[in-house]
């Protein structure tokens, strides 16, 4: 038996002896074999579905919850009595949990692309060419350059697969607008409809500029939540403020929970309302027009 790095950390972190059974030999382990034959018949019967492994996790641990006051065959004390006793003798845990994942230095690529295990995942482009650390987790890879975390992704068990943050590409994307059709991190991003219409009406009203201030809207994302992005989006659609300072005032707005206050002498695309001048005469053709 040999022993792998991440584990010898983990007996090292919690301070245990470690003690394996043979390759197919259960009775090696008879009490393991046996709490998880009672787990599977009890828990897990019907077989239940969760969004995720931590309402999985939650429901386990309710369960467990539950028998605390059972009194097993054999013993006088609650199995919550007998844990009280268990747990005066255990060691007090860390003060910070082992980080239980798989750690890569890399270096990250022209494309601003990560490889992890097979796959590539997606760094914002300012990191280009840099070193990086991967940890791998089982659910997620997380990336950092130094101290700071620049990219989190869902983890991918497929291989040569590509998976990308369309927000590390906005800042790139600004400066070459015609790439906004063509990139591929942005090829399956599906934003909400405010966004297209905004997009419609930004390009036909401004043209090219109106292309490069929607990609400015995009990188609202990079700090604001999509719901408050995609309000401050319909609210300027309704004054019919179409442009990148409105949306970002209203979306301000909407944070900080002040009223909007938009000069609308900067937006010469609203539809101006001409008033004419009211004459004597107007009035007389009306007053002869009723009569007739």
């Amino acid at each position: 038996r040999k022993r792998t790095r991440v584990f010898s950390e983990l007996v090292s972190h919690y301070l245990f002896e470690d003690r394996f059974g043979r390759p197919g030999k259960g009775n090696d382990k008879g009490k393991v074999e046996g709490t998880v034959g009672y787990t599977r018949r009890n828990v897990m019967v019907p077989k239940p579905r969760f969004a995720s492994f931590d309402d999985l996790n939650a429901h386990l641990a309710e369960q467990c919850r539950k028998r605390m006051d059972d009194k097993l065959r054999g013993h006088k004390g609650t199995i919550g009595e007998r844990f009280v006793a268990d747990a005066e003798r255990l060691q007090p845990l860390p003060a910070v949990p082992y980080d239980a994942c798989d750690k890569q230095s890399v270096r990250v690529s022209s494309l601003s692309l990560v490889r992890y295990r097979g796959n590539d995942y997606s760094v914002p482009t300012a990191y280009g060419h840099q070193e990086v650390l991967v940890r791998g987790y089982v659910h997620e890879v997380v990336i950092a350059c130094g101290a700071e975390v620049i990219a989190r992704h869902i983890r991918s068990w497929e291989k040569e697969d590509y998976i990308y943050d369309p927000l590390h590409y906005l800042a790139l994307i600004e400066q070459k607008t015609n790439a906004l059709d063509q990139a591929a991190p942005l090829a399956d991003w599906e934003l909400p409809e405010a966004f297209l219409i905004l997009r419609r009406l930004m390009e036909a009203r401004m043209g090219k500029k109106g292309k490069r201030e929607f990609v400015q809207v995009l990188r609202l994302l990079e700090t604001f939540r999509i719901a408050d992005v995609e309000a401050g989006i319909q609210s300027a659609l309704e004054r019919g403020t179409i442009g990148f300072d409105a949306v970002k005032h209203l979306v301000l707005c909407r944070i900080e929970r002040r009223p909007p206050r938009l000069d609308m002498t900067v937006y010469p695309y609203l539809p101006k309302a001409h008033v004419a001048i009211t004459s004597a005469r107007d009035y007389m053709a009306l007053l002869s027009g009723g009569g007739s």
